[in-house]
This record gives structure tokens, C-alpha cells and sequence, in this order.
């Protein structure tokens, strides 16, 4: 059997050729851009609760994660933030984690510079050391009123970079879920074909 094809088939199906390899080509660079798998805490930082320590979380984008697989967070978990991009509570989440580590760290500052200051009265009479002074008093005030400011900074702290992972985690499940629902008939009946057989008939909602 002998095929033909004339020149301008071949150059409309080169076209075609060349538009779907760079559909396929831009799916790929958006799956580079943003991760849709889950994301895997460090077993450590899975169990961290509240008023936990204030470390930076670790993280792994592998599927059976390794002890070198996971990476840095960072501070304010900015290293976990490209992976949440279109995901709108996750990045809230992440947000509020962000918001308290800045807290954490102005209440930090007030209260080294608080017990500096303290030290800087010692030892600021010429002929003896004095320890509670006004200044001093004003000092230690501040000083108790930032760590019990800490308590309340912390408590929640951990569990909004949790969230934040977890809203993630939860998003292509949720996804698939949708889709599968998309695809389900709204309607199911029998109808009867041009010879008269029974049919099965699927009705579906645009």
C-alpha cells in the first residue's frame, strides 16, 4: 500500500509537531516552578508542639525522605515559600510563622537590651556597685515583662509552619478529589437505540 503526502501536509503537521512540543515543554517548566507532591518534615520537627523551641524547621520534597535530603527552611521559612506559590492558605499560614519569628526576635532585642543595661548600672557609681537603682528597677520590669511576652510569642509558633506544610500536603489530594468529581455523571438513565436496544445513558453537567 503506497502513501502520498503532499509538501504543505507536511508542513502543517510540522507546525503541529512544533506547537505541542512547546505545550509540553511549558507544562514542564511550570512542574519545575511549582511542586504539587507532598512535603516531608524532619521527624524532629514533626513532633514539635507548642511553646517548642524556636529552630529553624527541615524539610524534604523526596518521597522517601533521607537524612540528607532534607534542607533549611530558613528563619522565617523562606526557603519553603517557592513550593507553596498559588496555594493561598498554606502561604497565610506561613505568613503568621513569619510574623512571629519577628516578634520573637524584637522581644529578644528588648530583653538583651534590657540585662544590659541593668549591667551598665552596676557599675555606673564611681565609689560602689549598685544593684537595684531606679534605672535598674525600670530595667528588670522590662526584662520580666519580655519573657513572659515570650511565652505568648512562642506558644504558636511551630504549629503555623506545620499548618502551613500540612495546608500544602492536603491541597493535591483536595485537587484530585475535585477532578474525580468533575468526571462523575450528573445523570445515569437507559435510553433505547435506532434498532430499539436499551442503552446505557450518561448525562454530564458543563
Amino acid at each position: 500500500m503506497n502513501y502520498c503526502f503532499s509538501s504543505s501536509a507536511l508542513r502543517v503537521s510540522g507546525r503541529i509537531f512544533l506547537v505541542l512540543l512547546l505545550c509540553f515543554a511549558g507544562l514542564g517548566q511550570h512542574a519545575q516552578a511549582q511542586h504539587t507532591g507532598p512535603i516531608n518534615l524532619a521527624p524532629y520537627d514533626q513532633e514539635r508542639g507548642l511553646n517548642g523551641p524556636q529552630k529553624n524547621f527541615y524539610f524534604s520534597l523526596s518521597n522517601n525522605p533521607t537524612e540528607g535530603s532534607y534542607q533549611n527552611a530558613g528563619f522565617f521559612g523562606q526557603r519553603l515559600r517557592p513550593y507553596l506559590a498559588g496555594e493561598p492558605d498554606a502561604l497565610a499560614a506561613l505568613g503568621r510563622y513569619r510574623r512571629q519569628k519577628m516578634l520573637f526576635l524584637a522581644e529578644r532585642a528588648v530583653f538583651v537590651g534590657a540585662v544590659g543595661l541593668y549591667g551598665q548600672q552596676v557599675l555606673s557609681a564611681p565609689d560602689r556597685q549598685q544593684y537595684f537603682n531606679n534605672t535598674q528597677k525600670v530595667a528588670l520590669g522590662v526584662a520580666a515583662a519580655s519573657l513572659l511576652t515570650n511565652i505568648f510569642v512562642s506558644r504558636n509558633t511551630n504549629t503555623h509552619f506545620q499548618r502551613a506544610v500540612a495546608a500544602h500536603n492536603v491541597g493535591p489530594t483536595a485537587r484530585r478529589t475535585g477532578l474525580l468529581r468533575q468526571l462523575q455523571p450528573t445523570g445515569v438513565g437507559v435510553a433505547a437505540s435506532a434498532t430499539g436496544r436499551p442503552l446505557l445513558a450518561l448525562r454530564w453537567s458543563l
